[in-house]
């Protein structure tokens, strides 16, 4: 069997939908005859953890190698899982991190992690090193690992690095080391794994050494394995259950929705009052106050964080599901991995979303209602038009074979065989 180093910052047992697509790729690796050690974090603090996800690890046998570091998480164990911040604060110690920490402030972790992972390659065999950002600073300390040991390097960009959406450079400076950083990563990573084609096509214009079979195209996904045995909750009414699953941040918000269901409420209150809206995750102090100030408490049920278990569980017993990406800076290479999840339930989509990788998906998909994201007249005319579908009984079926085609079991199949052609061709 061949091994692989997996290097992840983010995994189990921390929450949130980071952790997935890294998760379920090691899940499936040993089908294919390869073996992944993990090396992630130890103890830390976190928004949410997720112990559903940790038994799936558990389960699957999977070795997790641990190290702590200085990084802030992990000087927060104590308090395990911790508040979800205001956004302004959010944004605010964002932008002091990104000032002071460059790449980002997970670079003391990746020291520590350097060390363990040095001893591990030392004692041991491996054919690959996997590494999975962001975190940025893991990249630069697994490009360190390639170049020493000589072991071919696979990254995974979950998300773009120089020209992402969340990006903050105080001065020209800070631009010039990051896009210098990933130049060297880059220059050592033997292949390149992109999430959609938009992420493909930034990374080849912004780094013209890169080839096009340098980069591989493995979206996000949904596991069969999530959706087996799941009972759904039982209904107490008729009404049409609108769920969100996740979290919120400026540009990723529930304002537009809220405003549009308000005009819905003025307008048509005998559709509305036909409507439950359904959060889970972590509603912020901000959205429940402006669910305050519309005068919605009635409609809306904030069931709070809920392990990834349950959360299938709610949203296979929704009848739409919704998302929304804002437009902000490369928007458009942005796909959460929660609309292939919510893809999985074969449920119709509410997408509120600019134009891009994430909306391509969604009309491949087939059974989505697609608006702008910040169109409130749009959104209600959707709402209205999915309402009139519900109560006909004929809301749209999805493109069954698009759905298979972004089954994680299937692209660790392909990862594994990106892996073992590349191994071959040296």
């Amino acid at each position: 069997m061949f091994k692989v180093l997996v290097i992840a910052y983010y995994f189990p047992p921390m929450g949130l939908s980071g952790v997935q697509r890294t998760l379920k790729f090691v899940k499936y690796m040993k089908k294919y005859n390869w073996e992944p050690t993990v090396l992630t974090t130890g103890n830390t603090g976190y928004f949410a953890h997720d112990m559903s996800l940790m038994k799936e690890c558990e389960n699957a046998g999977i070795r997790v190698v641990r190290t702590e570091g200085l990084d802030p998480y992990s000087m927060l164990s104590k308090y395990k899982t911790i508040k979800m911040p205001p956004e302004w604060l959010r944004k605010l110690l964002s932008r002091l991190s990104k000032t002071f920490f460059i790449p980002d402030n997970k670079i003391f972790w990746s020291k520590k992690a350097y060390g363990v992972a040095k001893e591990l390659l030392e004692k041991e065999k491996f054919d690959i090193i996997f590494v999975t950002i962001p975190p940025f600073s893991a990249f630069r300390m697994a490009s360190r690992l390639s170049k020493e040991f000589d072991i071919s390097l696979f990254v995974d960009y979950r998300d773009l690095w120089t020209g992402n959406q969340f990006e903050f450079n105080l001065t020209p400076l800070h631009k010039y080391i990051h896009k210098r950083m990933e130049y060297k990563a880059l220059k050592i990573a033997d292949k390149v794994i992109a999430v959609n084609r938009k992420v493909k096509e930034k990374l080849l214009n912004s780094f013209p050494f890169l080839t096009f079979e340098d980069v591989i195209i493995l979206p996000h996904g949904y596991d069969e394995e999530d959706f087996i045995d799941v009972k759904p909750v039982p209904k107490e009414n008729t009404k049409l259950r609108l769920t969100h699953a996740g979290i919120f941040y400026e540009y990723i918000t529930p304002k537009y929705l809220l405003k549009a269901f308000k005009k819905l409420s003025e307008e048509r209150p005998d559709v509305a009052q036909n409507f439950e809206l359904i959060f889970l995750g972590h509603l912020r102090k901000e959205n429940v106050g402006l669910i305050n100030k519309l005068g919605l408490q009635q409609y809306v049920k904030n069931l709070g964080y809920l392990d990834h278990r349950e959360t299938i569980r709610r949203i296979v017993s929704s009848d739409v599901l919704w998302l929304m990406v804002g437009k902000k800076n490369s928007a458009d290479a942005h796909t959460p991995g929660k609309l292939f999840e919510y893809f999985g339930t074969r449920k119709p989509v509410l997408a509120c979303l600019p134009d891009g990788a994430a909306k391509m998906a969604a009309q491949e998909y087939g059974a989505a209602f697609i608006t702008e994201p910040d169109n409130v007249e749009q959104i209600k005319q959707a709402l209205l038009k999915m309402h009139q579908l519900y109560k006909a009984g004929r809301l749209p079926k999805p493109n069954e074979d698009f759905i298979q085609k972004h089954r994680r079991e299937l692209f660790t199949e392909q990862l594994t065989k990106s892996f073992q052609f590349y191994l071959r061709a040296l």
